[in-house]
């Protein structure tokens, strides 16, 4: 289970990293997917407004599952784990700290 699990979470990240790097951005950046010229995005098959939408929606959605893949793989780690190591470091022993000595009240 883990490992399927971890094999889709590692493709959901390449594919996050190629949807990002496809989008334009304010700089130019590599803006492979933007096209050029009167074409608009994605060698015309879309105009350039659609083609970001896509990309944004595309980017939402494989980073929602990218999270949601994270947090399972988290879980799935702390399961096999008994204690933390907060309640380990209770468990021990303390030594006891001696108490100072006190002169004698009379009454």
């Amino acid at each position: 289970m883990t490992e399927v699990l971890l094999s889709i979470h590692l493709m959901i990240a390449a594919a996050l990293v190629v949807i990002i790097l496809l989008q334009r951005s304010e700089g130019g950046g590599l803006g492979i997917g933007g096209g050029g010229g009167g074409g608009g995005g994605m060698g015309g098959f879309m105009s350039a407004r659609g083609t970001a939408n896509l990309l944004t929606r595309a980017t939402a959605i494989l980073a929602t599952c990218f999270f949601t893949t994270s947090l399972t793989l988290a879980i799935i780690a702390d399961s096999g784990r008994k204690n933390s190591i907060a309640d380990q470091i209770r468990a021990e022993e303390t030594p006891s700290i001696p108490k100072a000595p006190q002169a004698p009240v009379s009454k």
